[in-house]
């Protein structure tokens, strides 16, 4: 620090105004753009963030409503009567759809698909809802064809 301050005293004055308004200039720079900068753009993202969960918050709480009228109003009085794998085995084939495998536990039944058509496998699982079926919980992923996809396992149960 002692030959800094010594190199510094034999400049002459006009490079030691220099020295220090560029030293002034490089903190300046060093502050903006290494905090001010960073602090500046983090909070305009946290903010963009907090704008768009509340804009969906509002959409949900529109739209919470609806959907409970609709649940309400759907086709509830459907009431499922008989064998749960023999009416999935029947719709399945209908649609051409392969079960790879099915677990009954009690009144609920598993059924896991290898591979399937997408759009088929949305057909089938309205038209089992259709008939008093109710999904109870689905795991589904891409299938390595464009358009197919794998039931990972598949709850179904009585309504």
């Amino acid at each position: 620090m002692d030959k800094l301050k010594s190199t510094f005293l034999q400049l002459s004055e006009r490079e030691q105004r220099l020295v220090i308004i560029s030293a002034v200039l490089v903190i300046v720079a060093i502050f903006y753009w290494g905090i001010w900068s960073p602090l500046n753009t983090s909070l305009e993202r946290g903010q963009s963030a907090v704008n768009n969960q509340t804009e969906l918050l509002a959409w949900v709480q529109k739209n919470a409503n609806r959907a409970a009228q609709l649940r309400s109003s759907g086709d509830n009085n459907t009431r499922f009567s008989g064998s749960l794998p023999q009416a999935v085995n029947q719709s399945a084939s209908r649609m051409k759809i392969a079960i790879s495998r099915m677990q009954p536990q009690g009144d609920e039944l598993q059924v896991w698909i290898d591979q399937a058509p997408f759009n088929d496998i949305l057909s089938w699982l309205q038209s089992m809802e259709k008939t008093g079926v109710s999904i109870l919980d689905i795991d589904i992923t891409a299938s390595d064809l464009p358009g197919q996809v794998k039931i990972r396992r598949l709850k179904l149960g009585k309504s």
